[in-house]
């Protein structure tokens, strides 16, 4: 176990979290803990900003003047705020440093960066791409010549952390790894802390809920799999029939259990929208604890951090008063869009996201939006009643737009160079509500609880039983017609907006009911967060991006903004419920507060289950400790493992290789399959490499390059060197893949080639161009 560099790792981590939360106290300073906790997101935004753009032209360059960007503004704001509080900063180093020596474990035990069930190839290719670059956008390892089409902002990020420390790119992986799941934890703690304190509910309570939340539970499907193994076998079967489940293989006990199974609850019918094969129909819904236990560096995991520090920018507006105008003007459209900016490189997906929550908390914020206008033109549009919450929306639209504009400046050379179009479908087959519910149940409970509990507060318990029945009714029409996220999910969202703005409402619609006495407030800024969650859920439902695989990129990439969205409000909510619901009838508080906490203590143990069997297991199939995730190959591609090294370390720079193509999600050489491992293992750019490229670009232009590989290693000698020119290949690897699909080999009957390594099955020959 490599610990020094875990050590290591920490250090810098806890040191940027330090020089980051000085700057954070001037974004946040109405937050309990002053944004400490949003110390390292912050840290990164500036880093990532300036090496983006100095890395155009130098990437080490970039990478130190970012360095010298962080240090200059940390000195500037300890001008202009308080010194940081020792012991908040304390508290976010124990929740920080926790999250990250457990995630380091669970990597140690499985580190492999492996083809197969993950995409770890296509990150770590991405990593090793940018560890090689001289500068951006990276060359595109399985598209040698062309600039990498994906988004990579994450992977950078993970590039400038490997070359402060000097980590070599198989263990930075699973250290990145780590520090990416740390602040996702982290950052959830700090915000639910932050919505807690303004809520006057226990701050602790709420973050280390909301922490549990996103870094530990699951979806309810384990906890229902579970009540099945418990039963006889001919209810089992009922159970399981009914509930969509297939018995066999599910409810034989735990010695079944599949961490996997849990991140494949829904099952779309594709051949409704795209004319696929039937397999592309399954739908990936992963949550936190899956994905990171699965292992792969993917966007929709490391923009999760940053997604919170846009969230928490959003609070940061919602707690600014109207008369600090300029203070909230500088947030929309200073901080905001350049969060955006570095999110659209690190996942597209989440780009319309940070405009959403800016759209949502105009909205719905305490501070008249007309107030952001000048004051000539804020005179003139003065509405009364529904006219002025018209305004309110109109003006939270024209905000989002901005943001996205500017956060489009923010991103340009992405737009410009690597992005690439998707078509936009409509009306997907649709999720079922008992999908729904095993999906994002443990966040729907207490979310309609606290709603009825804040409906009794403003209209009374018999008109909040009402509601109730109302909203369950609801539900069950939906299901019946076929729109089950509609009757789930549209009373959360009307419930929400209304309460959320019901004391300006008072104000400006006189027949809207007031508060009863003895309430304890509308909801503040979690409304924001169950509003943009629900919001996502329904969307999903309606429009997808249209791939060869159906809605399942669209489903996974979005739900997993819902769950650390919602991750962050439930903490506060449950933690209100526990402490601050109180019925008016001296008998009904007495069940509540037993009922609230065994609430609580349910959905912990519940969804605690999954995380019981998946480490359990995920200990018990493993080998010694280490962070070194190309350590496995001398065992199972011995072959191989020498000469994919000899690569590794002894190329310098970007040269061009050649591999057999196409390559996929499997490395078996003997049957033709490589996966592209000398590139993907090494960043060095191959001519063809995974059919992934075909999506990124276009089939016919993919399969050129694969009909051109073939021909580099069986064509007539001048299509050969004809090639070779073309694409300007320094090295071609023949390897127990590249024989098992070619055969007969002939690039080693060209004057210019010539061999330079031999190592087990595996001869790599060196190309001079000028001898071609």
């Amino acid at each position: 176990m490599e610990y020094g560099l875990v050590a290591l790792w920490l250090a810098l981590y806890l040191l940027l979290c330090y020089v980051g939360a000085t700057v954070a106290a001037v974004l946040f300073p109405r937050f309990a803990d002053r944004g400490v906790a949003f110390g390292i997101p912050v840290a990164l935004t500036v880093l990532w900003l300036v090496t983006y753009f100095v890395g155009r032209v130098s990437l080490t360059a970039g990478v130190w003047g970012g360095l010298v960007v962080l240090v200059t503004a940390a000195a500037v704001a300890v001008r202009r705020a308080d010194p940081i509080d020792i012991r908040a900063y304390a508290e976010v180093v124990g929740v920080f440093t926790l999250a990250f020596c457990f995630l380091v474990a669970i990597r140690a035990l499985d580190p492999v960066i492996i083809p197969i069930g993950g995409e770890k190839f296509l990150d770590f290719g991405l990593l090793q791409s940018l560890l090689r670059a001289d500068s951006l956008p990276p060359e595109d390892m399985w598209f040698a010549g062309e600039p990498v089409a994906y988004y990579y902002g994450g992977h950078l990020v993970a590039a400038i952390l490997t070359r402060l420390t000097g980590t070599a790119g198989q263990y930075a992986y699973n250290l990145a790894l780590a520090g990416f799941y740390a602040t996702l934890v982290t950052a959830t703690y700090g915000l639910a802390g932050a919505i807690a304190a303004d809520r006057g509910v226990p701050r602790r309570l709420a973050a280390a809920l909301s922490a549990f939340f996103v870094g530990i539970a699951s979806n309810f499907s384990t906890p229902a799999r579970f009540l099945i193994w418990l039963l006889p076998d001919g209810p089992a079967r009922w159970v399981a029939t009914n509930a969509g489940y297939e018995l066999d293989g599910l409810a034989a006990g735990p010695g079944q259990f599949s961490y996997w199974d849990a991140s494949r609850v829904i099952t779309d019918d594709a051949a409704d929208f795209v004319t696929y094969e039937p397999s592309a129909a399954f739908v990936i819904d992963e949550f936190p604890l899956f994905a990171w236990l699965n292992g792969d560096m993917h966007a929709h995991m490391m923009s999760t951090g940053f997604l919170l520090l846009a969230a928490a920018l959003c609070l940061s507006y919602f707690q600014t008063p109207a008369v600090e105008w300029r203070r909230r003007l500088a947030l929309l459209f200073g901080a905001l869009p350049a969060v955006a900016g570095l999110m659209a490189v690190t996942n597209t997906w989440s780009f319309p996201s940070v405009a959403g929550l800016a759209m949502l908390t105009v909205a719905v914020a305490p501070a008249d939006p007309t107030t952001l206008l000048p004051n000539s033109v804020g005179e003139r549009l003065r509405f009364d009643g529904l006219g002025h919450e018209g305004l309110r929306i109109g003006i939270a639209v024209a905000v989002a737009v901005g943001i996205v504009a500017i956060g489009l400046l923010w991103s340009l050379p992405f737009w410009l160079g690597a992005a690439s179009g998707r078509e936009i479908a409509v009306l997907p087959d649709r999720t079922s509500l008992l999908e729904l519910l095993a999906v994002h149940g443990m966040f729907l409970v207490p979310f309609g609880l606290y709603l009825y509990a804040q409906v009794g507060s403003a209209l009374g318990t018999r008109r909040a039983r009402i509601a109730g029945l109302a909203t369950v009714g609801l539900v069950f029409l939906g299901a019946t017609l076929d729109v089950a996220a509609v009757g789930l999910l549209g009373p959360l969202l009307v419930g929400t907006w209304l309460l959320a703005r019901s004391p300006r409402l008072e104000r400006t619609l006189p027949a809207f009911p007031t508060l009863a006495d003895g309430g304890d407030g509308p909801m503040d800024f979690e409304a924001v967060l169950i509003l943009a969650g629900a919001g996502l859920v329904l969307l999903v439902e309606f429009v997808f991006v249209k791939e060869n695989i159906g809605r399942m990129n669209t489903v996974f990439k979005t739900y997993m903004q819902v769950w650390v969205l919602w991750a962050a409000a439930v903490g506060p909510v449950l933690a209100w419920l526990v402490a601050r619901w109180r019925p008016s009838a001296e008998s009904r508080r007495q069940w509540t507060s037993v009922g609230t906490r065994a609430l609580v203590a349910l959905l912990v143990v519940s969804t605690s289950l999954y995380g019981a069997f998946a480490l359990s297991n995920h200990a018990e199939a493993t080998g010694p400790a280490t962070l070194n995730g190309t350590a496995y190959l001398n065992e199972d591609h011995p072959r191989e493992a020498e000469a994919i090294r000899w690569l590794d370390r002894t190329v310098e720079g970007r040269p061009t290789i050649v591999t057999a193509a196409p390559a996929g999600y499997r490395w078996n050489p003997d049957d033709g399959e490589g996966a592209s491992a000398p590139a993907s293992l090494t960043g060095l750019p191959t001519v063809a490499g995974w059919f992934h490229e075909a999506q990124y670009r276009n089939d016919s232009v993919y399969q050129n390059r694969v009909a051109d590989v073939e021909a580099i290693y069986t064509g007539a000698s001048t299509r050969q060197r004809a090639l070779l020119r073309e694409y300007d290949v320094r090295y071609v690897y023949v390897g127990p893949a590249e024989r098992a699909r070619y055969g007969d080999v002939t690039i080693d009957h060209l004057s210019g080639v010539t061999p330079v390594k031999r190592s087990g099955g595996v001869v790599i020959y060196r190309v001079h161009q000028e001898q071609l």
